[in-house]
């Protein structure tokens, strides 16, 4: 590429986070280029050109099968909405260009000429030094951009670097200018943050900086709702046993080969190796408890006679947690497959097997991991394999999140536990069973004409039948359900 530009009389320099990674021996994917080219001049050279930006000198350049983004050296002036600048004018050269961007590491500059470096910032310092620091003042870069305080913290996580006292101090002073971003870049931020090796590092400098109270209250509010008590079932609040369980979830996928491959802090977004629904599930799994939390006494075993003991109650956490996941989900704007499945996962992730369960028990466990998108056949609908997978991760995520040592999780009675319900599953579903009302001998038709009226009790009925079958999968016959349903009709309608 840059024997185009130098053949037409141009530089042009590689910047922004490639350079970044490269300095750290990371792989890089974004490749944007600055230039003293104009929009127009780019457009003159190269043959496949998109203006994707070109109010603010930035046109999109196919080449060697990339796409790559290509600005003309410039200046911002004014940022009156906190997001994008009033007015762009062209700048002198790449280092007046490098002394409007964020953060140091960000600056610096490779020629696509020799390689040589153009730092003018001490970005590399900074990136040895495993620093976050603002171009210049951190208030006034802050005050430009509301979206640089959250890429920071999204920095901080992906890559484990600390930002520095001076910037990070900065950013509770930016929350006016913070609260003007789309919802939508948030979570694509949020999105990155939490898909890093690291994430609860990215949530606490969210919490300690007021963004987590500004952005997603109901997570914050977990902060401070102690569940420890004297049956030692936890040892942490409910904000730390959540970022705990997150934890857990990337723990998981570095422990099957499957880690943020991505971990450089670039803005290429979610490695597909990342499963975010269950981290998100394993993030949100507990957002219920500060709703539901009730204080109870009662007297344990091996206490001495009539003293008892405070305990506390989270009773139906799970369905208010579902219910409050779909609700900030959908305020986030993800996608309605997302914030259905995830709710999901919420839902059912409180179960406890077992070995006395009954195989009616099991195949109601089947029922209920099994999302409604997969029994109403919905395109792109999860399997029941691949719900059941993630249901069983997010468990191993809330045991990770008691202890906060993910590493404890390579063996214990938990393993054994799943491994003995995960067989009886695949037992119980290679038999000729029915766990949804699809799979009944008889549909709503014919119990409409073995002389039952459509409407409200024709689905009760049918509901009726699928509990009798759960329970006795040999009666799923049409001579034994018209029967059955026929009395049920007849008791309804005494």
């Amino acid at each position: 590429m840059n024997s185009v530009f130098e053949e037409n009389g141009f530089e042009a320099f590689l910047v922004g986070g490639a350079v970044r990674d490269l300095i750290r021996g990371k792989p890089a994917s974004d490749w944007d280029v600055a230039t003293n080219a104009t929009p127009d001049d780019v457009i003159r050279i190269f043959k496949r050109v998109i203006p994707t930006g070109i109010s603010h000198g930035t046109v999109t350049v196919h080449f060697m099968k990339e796409e790559i983004e290509v600005t003309t050296y410039r200046l911002e002036k004014d940022y009156s909405d906190g997001r994008h600048p009033d007015s762009v004018t062209y700048a002198a050269d790449i280092e007046e260009d490098l002394s409007r961007r964020d953060f140091t590491m960000n600056a610096i500059a490779a020629s696509l000429k020799d390689g040589s470096l153009v730092d003018p910032f001490g970005g590399q310092e900074d990136i040895k030094a495993h620093i976050i620091r603002t171009v210049g003042d951190a208030d006034q870069r802050f005050s430009e951009d509301g979206l640089r305080p959250v890429r920071a913290i999204r920095f901080a996580a992906q890559t484990g670097f600390d930002i520095t006292s001076e910037t990070l101090a900065a950013i509770p002073r930016a929350r006016q200018v913070t609260a003007k971003i789309s919802i939508e870049r948030f979570r694509d931020e949020f999105v990155k943050l939490i898909s890093s090796d690291a994430p609860s590092k990215g949530l606490r400098l969210m919490e300690e900086t007021g963004i987590l109270e500004q952005f997603l209250p109901e997570i914050a509010s977990c902060r401070g709702v102690i569940q420890a008590d004297e049956r030692g079932h936890h040892q942490f609040d409910v904000l730390d046993h959540m970022l705990y369980a997150l934890d857990g979830a990337a723990w998981l996928e570095r422990q099957r080969g499957s880690a943020f491959s991505d971990n450089t802090g670039s803005d290429t977004g979610l490695s597909s190796k990342v499963n975010l629904e269950v981290r998100l599930a394993a993030l949100f799994h507990d957002i219920g408890k500060p709703s539901t939390r009730r204080v109870d006494h009662a007297q344990l075993a091996g206490a001495p006679e009539g003293i008892m003991a405070e305990i506390y109650t989270f009773f139906g956490h799970e369905n208010k947690g579902a219910s409050i996941t779909k609700s900030v989900l959908s305020r986030l704007r993800f996608p309605n497959s997302v914030i259905q499945y995830v709710s999901h996962l919420v839902k059912q992730h409180m179960f406890h097997y077992e070995s006395t369960w009954t195989d009616a028990a099991i195949r109601r466990f089947i029922m209920r991991a099994t999302p409604e998108e997969t029994t109403s056949g919905a395109s792109g609908a999860h399997s029941f394999e691949e719900a059941l997978n993630d249901l069983f991760d997010v468990r191993i995520c809330d045991v990770c999140g008691m202890s906060g040592t993910p590493a404890l999780l390579s063996e214990g009675p938990w393993k054994d536990n799943l491994l003995e319900l995960r067989s009886r599953i695949e037992s119980i579903r290679s038999e000729a069973a029915a766990f949804s009302l699809k799979d009944l001998a008889v549909k709503g038709k014919d119990l409409m004409e073995a002389g039952i009226a459509p409407g409200k009790q024709l689905g009760l009925i049918l509901g009726e039948l699928l509990d009798a079958v759960v329970e006795d999968p040999t009666c799923n016959t049409r001579d034994a359900l018209i029967p059955l349903a026929l009395n049920l009709y007849k008791t309804l309608n005494r």
